[in-house]
Parts: C-alpha cells; structure tokens; sequence
C-alpha cells in the first residue's frame, strides 16, 4: 500500500466557522469588536484633535466640542479613547501571532521525541509558575516600559496556551486510524505529523487565538495601568483608567468610556471564542 491511497480523516469543515460567527453569540461578539476597531483604526479620520494637546478645559464634562469631556491636562478624551484603541490593537495582534507561533513551534517539536516533549513541557510550567504581575516587572525592569516590553510579555504569556492546546490535540489525533494507517503505509514521522495529524489538530488554536486576543486585552490594561506599559504621552485604554482613578468620585465619565471599550473588546472576544467553541464540538 502507498501513502497516497490512504484516505485521510478530513479536518472540521471550514464551514462550521462561518456557522458559528453567524450565531446569536457570534454575531453579537463580531459586532461588538467590529464596532470598537472600526473606530481605533479610523481614530485619524473620526477626530480632528491631537490626542496629546493640552488645553485649560481640564475635567471638563461632555460636550460638543469634546463628546467624552476632557481629561486632567485638559486633552480631549474622545481622540485619545479612539487613537488608544487603535494602540492597544495594534499591540495585541503583533503580540499574540508571535506568542502562537512559538508555542505551536515547542508543541511540534514536543512531538519529534520523548525527550523533547519532557524539556517543552518542563518549559510552559515555568512560563505558567510567573504571575502576570512579575513577569510584567521583569521584562520593563531590563527592557523599560514601552511598546516592546508589552508586545513581549503577551507573547510569553500566550505560548503556553497555544502550546498546549496544540500538543493536546496532537497527542489524540496521531491515535487515530487515519494516522496509524499512514505509517503502516510506510509514511514517515515527519509526514504523518505534518501531513496527516497537524490539519485535524488545528481546531481548537481558532478558539484559543480569540480566548487570546482577550487576554491580551487585560495584559496591555494592566501593564498601562500600572505604568508598565506604553510610554506616555502616547494614549492606552490602560494609561487612560489609570489616570482616572484619582477622580473617579467627582468625574465617573473621566473612565466610563476607556472602561466602555475595554469591557466591549474583552466580551467580544469572549463571545467570539464561545461561538467557535460550540460550533466545533458539534
């Protein structure tokens, strides 16, 4: 028998995707994050104010000329909740690309032998052993606060995740017949990994990338929050409800729209992930 007359186990239809995003849920989280990164990413075209220009209206409330009020420098909280955004974003989908790639390159090599499966996993426990927090002051302690540093912890902090997922499914699929009757037919390791198992393992990384990229959210958040993030005067949501904190009793809509788009991104992708997890158990 030939590697090329033997049927393979096809992976789940694409079309289970499309049928999960048009769900109640589905169609509820895409309209949630479409709406917040349609305004991130048309920030320059929707506000006509430098988002770092200070002016002697500080605190003041909404109004015509700054439909979310201003902040405590007297900026224009409109144009920074939307140049934010599209900040946030842009760190967010460099961020979690590298943290998927690197924990399905540790799943696959975990897969070439006994041995390297021990040192991966042996490696995503010590990820998984930092907290957020310290990891976070370990990478700005050597690197400082910025764009990078923030990019960097997501990633790390996104490679066991993926890693697992993905050696999960590949420890169940190369059980499968298909898998078994290929390497009877003579296919090498390599190719039943690459050929065979890697294709039908991949379902459950679409749902990790949304559970992902809601992390990532709360990452970039906190890191901002705490002034370990993005150097300012360069607007986050984070660096925003950081700023806000201290005026939260007598100016609740100084935070309420950063809040506002923070809470939308994190329940869109949750729902998201939702969605494509049910419909990919059917």
């Amino acid at each position: 028998m030939t590697t090329a007359t033997i049927p393979l186990k096809s992976a789940a239809p694409r079309g289970r995707y499309r049928t999960a995003l048009l769900s109640g849920r589905g169609l509820t989280g895409l309209a949630l994050v479409g709406v917040v990164a349609l305004a991130g990413l048309l920030a320059p075209l929707l506000t006509g104010t430098d988002p770092n220009a200070q002016s002697a209206l500080a605190l003041a409330g909404p109004g015509v000329d700054h439909p979310f009020g201003t902040d405590d420098l007297g900026r224009d909280l409109y144009s920074r909740v939307l140049h934010g955004i599209g900040t946030d974003l842009a760190l967010i989908v460099t961020a979690v690309p590298i943290g998927a790639l690197l924990g399905c390159s540790a799943a696959l090599l975990a897969a070439t032998s006994r041995w390297a499966d021990l040192a991966v996993q042996r490696a995503f426990d010590l990820l998984l052993a930092f907290p957020g927090l310290i990891l976070a002051l370990a990478v700005t302690a050597v690197l400082g606060p910025g764009r990078w540093p923030v990019v960097i912890v997501i990633a790390l902090a996104e490679i066991p995740g993926f890693g697992r997922q993905l050696r999960a499914g590949i420890l169940v699929q190369r059980e499968r017949e298909y898998a078994l009757a290929a390497r009877v037919g003579g296919a090498s390791r390599t190719r039943v990994l690459l050929r065979h198992v890697l294709p039908n393992a991949v379902d459950p990384l679409i749902v990790q990338t949304a559970v992902a990229l809601s992390l990532g959210v709360f990452i970039e958040g906190a890191m901002s929050f705490l002034g370990l993030g993005v150097r300012p005067p360069e607007p986050t949501l984070g660096s925003i409800l950081s700023q806000s904190v201290a005026y939260l009793a007598t100016d609740p809509a100084f935070a309420a729209a950063p809040l506002a788009a923070t809470t939308a991104l994190v329940l869109g992708f949750t729902l998201i992930a939702e969605a494509l997890n049910r419909g990919i158990r059917r």
